[in-house]
């Protein structure tokens, strides 16, 4: 059986798009696996005060996940489970 090539289980660009448009509830978070860090999101929004802020970290996120190559989202993110920026 020949070996396969090694394939990302997530897609950044999934990834991404969760993290700009629903990054304040920690979506993307969930999505890459990171489940703690995802609560972390959810209670930063429902605490009013810092919704915004989750928010900011979801756009910036969503965009490094985004600007990244392929391998090094991959080895960052999946890999080595980085859960924050």
């Amino acid at each position: 059986m020949a070996s396969e090539s090694m394939q990302p289980t997530k897609s950044k660009i999934v990834a991404g798009i969760l993290g700009i448009l629903l990054g304040a509830l920690g979506i993307h978070k969930f999505y890459l696996g990171y489940v703690g860090a995802g609560i972390v999101h959810i209670v930063l929004t429902i605490l009013i005060i810092t919704a915004p802020i989750s928010g900011i970290i979801g756009l910036i996120e969503g965009i490094m996940y985004l600007v990244k190559p392929d391998d090094e989202f991959h080895d960052t993110y999946v890999a080595n489970k980085k859960a924050w920026f």
